[in-house]
């Protein structure tokens, strides 16, 4: 193992180079920490130093401080447990530094390293280096190329590898000191906040998720899939198609008839030309990712695929014995489909979420003869076309659209308890979701609220309820789509009207004529008690629709849909746009309380419906004290994975 260290040599100029060396990435490790506190209180002491160079060996200056030490504060809830040395410590000597210093930087320079080197009096960069806070990328945060931190005022100048030091050297004879005393106490606050927790909470998740027993840990290595059949161009098909090719994979895209073929291929173009118009792709790029998908009427093209998506019995003759049979379908039993085909073993569920090229995460739907093989290599498909792979059983629903069944239909119970729909979408939008309940029904479509509704009710039907609300703005006439390229499911025209008027150019607006169509369904379907709406507080709003999720979560946990509850966390954040910073649905339920969740829903319960019943995971654990995420225990799960 690499020697970790921190060397300083003065020159005849009277500038001393303090070096990092700790391989690979030259990591701020608590010695390094050290050795630079040290190193840098020499260089002041010395009469011979008039300046100082910062850098980092082997070509790279520093890939950040290692953020276990959280964990360990977190688990504790003991801010003294981090170390004496810290990347402020080593920071504030730099900026209380009596002789200017220079950060020279090459390759890398991430988290704790662009800290340090922000702290420095001035940072010159090689071409292409790149900086960034990763820690932050669960939030706004985004790496960024040297030069475009030149740009920003990040870096002072840029100059070739060969000339990095000679000229961080001249710059640092000559510039002046800084000082920010301010930022340690904000950090020492920030670190033990719930906003911490969470998102560093969010950050070991994904990392959690690509360990999955009896598939990762069996020696088992992922075969190469190069080319992949979609079959179907509608707007999830031509979305799956677009991540393919973005990932380097050619697609064969299927399709029954000309029309419908030409129009996925225009549906893939527009995906890729969007990400032109905002810079995310080049246009040779574009051109070159364009050029691995190839439209078709038959299967001739099957005959040399890794995979296909979308599954139907005929389909596996038209395929090579690898080839992996995938669906993207979340409303039918897969075990049923895996009964039509030979080769069971070979099916899996490739759940995306729409837009499938924009969402980040893919359900890899487990059925009882999946085969480890088939599931590790769509992990590994997954991580190729950037997306976060979670691993789950076959349920109605899966993971993520099972544990947030319960959203709409909580906030469905409000709205017949006579509260303000549009106060609700405010209030859920404050807690951090991008939009409410009801703005969300219209984004999906009505049809795809009435196809959802029906499966969940027939699969809980003790726990469903049913309001007519749907129905009642469908026979008004309303459809309101934001997506002007998917096919609706409802007869009549798009008329831009839902519980939100939509228009051309503007955000969406409340619209009070919804509020007849309302009271309609209130009528039919009366909660209110002595038919008055009810008074409740803002927090109960948040909880009345927040809290029968988690119940549903402990539900999914306990019947073993995921390996691990903060695979449900991620799958929360990256499905169904849970706030990061809450840490997701599991790990937010753990920090209100399991004991204040039950006792709210089992009043709910009392009060108003059976939709609120806690579910038997929720009492036993608020009855113990025992945390949502804790393991279960080997006897109390109904593993389906």
């Amino acid at each position: 193992m690499a020697e970790v260290i921190v060397t300083m040599e003065v020159g005849s100029d009277g500038v001393a180079l303090i070096t990092i060396s700790n391989p690979p990435v030259n990591a701020l490790a608590v010695p390094i920490l050290g050795g630079l506190k040290d190193k840098f209180a020499e260089a002041m002491r010395r009469d011979d130093v008039k300046a100082i160079v910062l850098t980092g060996k082997n070509g790279r200056f520093s890939g950040g401080f290692d953020i276990n030490v959280f964990q360990r504060v977190h688990q504790n809830g003991d801010i003294s447990q981090l170390p004496d040395v810290s990347v402020a410590l080593v920071t504030n000597t730099i900026e209380d530094a009596k002789k200017p210093i220079v950060a020279a930087v090459q390759g890398l320079a991430l988290g704790g390293g662009l800290e340090i080197a922000m702290g420095c009096h001035a940072r010159i960069a090689a071409p292409k280096a790149q900086l960034g806070l990763p820690e932050l990328s669960l939030g706004t945060s985004k790496p960024i190329l040297s030069e475009e931190g030149k740009k920003l005022g990040l870096i002072d100048a840029i100059v070739p590898p060969q000339e990095l030091l000679k000229v961080s050297r001249q710059w640092a004879l000559d510039i002046a000191e800084a000082r920010k005393p301010w930022e340690v106490k904000a950090f020492n606050e920030l670190v033990v906040s719930d906003t911490s927790k969470g998102l560093v909470h969010v950050f070991f998740a994904q990392r959690a998720i690509s360990k999955v027993p009896n598939v990762t840990d069996i020696g088992l290595k992922p075969r190469t899939v190069k080319k992949v059949a979609v079959i179907g161009g509608g707007l999830m098909g031509s979305g799956i198609a677009t991540a393919l090719i973005l990932g380097n994979i050619s697609v064969v895209l299927k399709e029954i008839n000309s029309e419908y073929l030409l129009k996925g291929i225009k549906t893939i173009e527009a995906n890729v030309r969007g990400l032109v118009a905002r810079k995310k792709l080049a246009q040779a790029q574009a051109e070159k990712v364009l050029s691995m998908v190839k439209g078709v009427l038959d299967y001739s093209e099957f005959r040399d695929v890794d995979m296909v998506i979308e599954i139907f019995s005929e389909i596996e003759k038209a395929c090579p014995p690898h080839c992996i049979l995938a669906t993207n379908t979340s409303t039918i039993d897969l075990n049923l489909v895996g009964e039509k085909i030979k080769s069971q073993d070979r099916v899996v569920g490739a759940h995306f979420f729409s837009p499938a090229h924009v969402m980040p995460l893919l359900e890899i739907v487990r059925t009882e003869k999946t085969s480890a093989q088939v599931i590790l290599d769509l992990m590994t498909v997954g991580k190729i076309i950037k997306k976060a792979p979670v691993v789950v059983g076959n349920c109605t629903g899966f993971a993520v659209n099972r544990t947030f069944f319960p959203y709409t239909q909580g906030a469905h119970i409000l709205l017949h308890l006579g509260v303000d729909l549009f106060r609700i979408d405010r209030l859920i939008s404050s807690f951090g979701l991008p939009m409410g309940p009801f703005q969300l029904q219209d984004l999906a479509g009505y049809g795809v609220a009435l196809a959802v509704g029906k499966e969940f009710a027939t699969a809980f039907p003790d726990r469903t309820f049913r309001s007519p609300i749907i129905d009642l703005l469908i026979k008004s006439g309303r459809n309101a789509k934001l997506f002007p390229l998917r096919k609706t499911t409802l007869s009549g025209k798009n008329n831009g009207k839902g519980y939100y008027l939509y228009e051309k150019g503007s955000k969406p607006k409340p619209d009070p004529q919804v509020f007849p169509i309302i009271e309609e369904a209130k009528r039919l379907v009366n909660l209110t008690p002595g038919g008055k709406p009810i008074s409740i507080t803002d927090q109960e709003i948040v909880e009345m629709i927040l809290f029968p999720v988690v119940n549903e979560a402990c539900r999914v946990l306990e019947e073993g849909v995921v390996v691990r509850a903060s695979d449900l966390d991620v799958a929360s954040v990256l499905g169904m746009s849970f706030p990061s910073y809450r840490g997701g649905i599991v790990f937010w339920g753990d920090l209100v309380g399991a004991k204040h969740i039950y006792t709210s829903l089992k009043k709910w319960s009392e009060q108003y419906s059976n939709f609120y019943k806690p579910s038997r995971f929720l009492e036993e654990r608020a009855k113990n004290s025992v945390p949502l995420s804790a393991p279960l225990s080997s006897t109390s799960s109904r593993a389906r994975l």
